[in-house]
Parts: structure tokens; sequence; C-alpha cells
């Protein structure tokens, strides 16, 4: 029977830091909790959105009104689109600190700064490998 390991909780004010090895369990562990909240966040914000939406439907004598609301709602699916992608991008950093490749740059292979995956802890990339990546989209499209 496989026992699931046990980890120390997290001190509230606790905040990676350089002078700490990479990675270790307490920052693998700041960066679960930073991801599963911030998860839960756009969940609970997709849920109010929805009951929003069904809530809001009703008929517009006004035809300005009701293009007005038409655009809104249009709006908050293409919001809500993109917080599903979020969420996606989200699990796929749970996953990478579960098989110990989160934090590590995909392009080098080197560790992403602290400073950024605090920033974006979905980030795959260190920032010289995405400007590197931008550089080359931005080439692509303008030729």
């Amino acid at each position: 029977m496989a026992t699931a390991k046990k980890t120390k909780p997290l001190p509230e004010d606790y905040t990676p830091s350089e002078g700490e090895p990479f990675m270790n369990d307490s920052q693998r562990a700041y960066f679960r909790l930073k991801l599963l909240n911030w998860r839960d966040e756009i969940l609970r914000s997709t849920k109010e959105t929805l009951e929003h939406l069904q809530n809001d439907s009703e008929q517009h004598a006004d035809i300005a009104d009701r293009a007005t609301s038409e655009s809104e709602r249009a709006l908050e699916l293409r919001a809500r689109d993109r917080q599903r992608k979020l969420i996606s991008k989200i699990d796929e950093a749970l996953a990478r600190i579960d098989d110990g490749t989160y934090g590590y740059c995909e392009e080098t292979g080197e560790p992403i700064s602290l400073k950024r995956l605090d920033a974006r802890p979905i980030a795959t990339l260190s920032v010289e490998a995405q400007e590197r990546h931008e550089r080359r989209e931005r080439v692509y499209r303008d030729e």
C-alpha cells in the first residue's frame, strides 16, 4: 500500500528565495498552493458569471438595450473561454510539479527565475527563451 508523503505546512509568510535550493519541497508546495488558489478563484468567478448569464436572460423591449446585452454576453463568454484555457495551463503546471519538471525552461532546461514564476506561475519558458520565441513570432508574422 502506497503512503502519501508527509510535508510540513508552509508558514503563511513564506516566499521562495534565491538563497535556497531550487524547487525544493517548500517552493513546490508554495507554487502548488498558488496555482490551486488561482484555479479556485477562476472557477468561482466562472460559476458567478454563469449564474449571472442565466439570470440575465430577460427580454429587452428596446433593440439598443438588447444589442448592448448581447454584446456584453459575448464578451463574458469570450472571457470565460480564455479562463477555461488558463485552467488547462494551471492543470499542466500542477502536473509538472508532480513530475518534477516545474520551474525549468522547456526550451533550455535551465531554471526559470523565481520572480518570473511568482508573477506567472504557469510559465514554461525563461524570460530569455520567451523573448526569443516572441522575436521569432514577430519575424514570421511580418513576412
